[in-house]
């Protein structure tokens, strides 16, 4: 089992990521690329990063296997740290706990035991904070994924929920000295107007958006309910079926039996009565996981407009 204590992050793998959403990532749009460094002890050095070229379906001869091992060839060749630890991924409102994001992360931590998956949120970074989150799947879910079992029985007896789906890597973020002090003098060239934006009490759409995503996500929730409780109302069902088929072999039997002749041959009742799929128990579990994100999001902005709403109104009662 592979842990992590933390994982270190140069300033220019942040603003290499940054930087190729502004320029390939409109909207929804979601842009993704390979994470490159090395293990030392229990800490995982990110250093480097290539974002994935964007490609339509008229080029279908584009193989993204071959364009990953060529650009490591040349980082190689250049004396960069060429590892392969990882991927990075921009999300739209904190959508970012999918089946594709599920399956593309077993592919990577299955090949590579120390990767690992950054999501890189620009609607949140634009709000004046920089939202940078790195994932693991955790061992129970690494395991299921192996077996490629995710029925109902599977994932309870493994005690996987949507809480213990993904670990959480901490993130720090390290700037050598001169760019510290660069830093440092452009905060203080930068002018007071421009912040002006950060302490404003008008609630923007981020707000709406999230909500309705959270909407969304509910419904898909509800309508797996539904299914789930038509798959109960199924087996009850058939479970009577069986009940009744029983009795009535077993009375014939008996009939059968008082007039002298042999019982009736046994027969495999589960063939006779197919039990009903389940429905897919993995979906719901990515659903509630979404669902708690937006929640955690909707909750961080709250608390954000919140703390800006009291500030005021203690400035205003000082002025009184």
């Amino acid at each position: 089992e592979f842990r992590f204590k933390e994982g270190s992050w140069n300033y220019v793998v942040v603003l290499k990521i940054i930087k190729h959403y502004q320029e390939e990532g409109q909207g929804n749009e979601v842009v993704q690329g390979v994470l490159l460094g090395l293990v030392v002890d229990d800490r995982l050095e990110i250093t480097n990063c290539f974002p994935f070229p964007q490609h339509t379906e008229d080029d279908a001869d584009f193989d993204e296997v071959q364009y990953q091992m060529e650009m490591m060839r040349s980082l190689r060749h250049v004396n960069i740290d060429h590892l392969h630890v990882g991927w990075y991924q921009s999300t739209y409102y904190g959508s970012f706990v999918t089946r594709a994001l599920l399956d593309s992360q077993f592919s990577y931590q299955h090949a590579i035991e120390e990767s690992v998956v950054l999501i890189y949120d620009p609607i949140k970074t634009a709000q004046g904070s920089l939202s940078l989150k790195a994932y693991r799947l955790t061992p129970k879910l690494m395991e299921v994924c192996k077996e490629k079992d995710f029925s109902p029985e599977a994932l309870k007896k493994a005690n996987i929920a949507y809480e213990n789906m993904f670990e959480e890597v901490p993130i720090v973020i390290k700037n050598s000295y001169l760019i510290n002090v660069m830093l440092w003098e452009l905060e203080k060239k930068s002018g007071v107007a421009d912040r002006h934006e950060l302490l404003s009490l008008a609630s923007s759409n981020h707000l709406g958006k999230s909500l309705q995503l959270l909407m969304d996500r509910v419904d898909e929730m509800s309508q797996d309910i539904v299914k789930y409780n038509t798959y109960l109302r199924n087996v009850s069902k058939q479970q009577q079926q069986k009940h009744q088929y029983q009795q009535r072999r077993q009375q014939e039997n008996i009939q059968r039996q008082s007039r002298g002749e042999p019982p009736l041959p046994e027969e495999d009742i589960n063939k006779l009565f197919k039990p009903p799929q389940p429905p897919p128990r993995m979906e719901s579990l990515l659903i509630a996981g979404q669902i708690n994100t937006y929640c955690q999001n909707i909750k961080e902005f709250n608390a954000q407009n919140l703390g800006k709403l009291f500030m005021a109104q203690a400035l205003q009662d000082y002025n009184n």
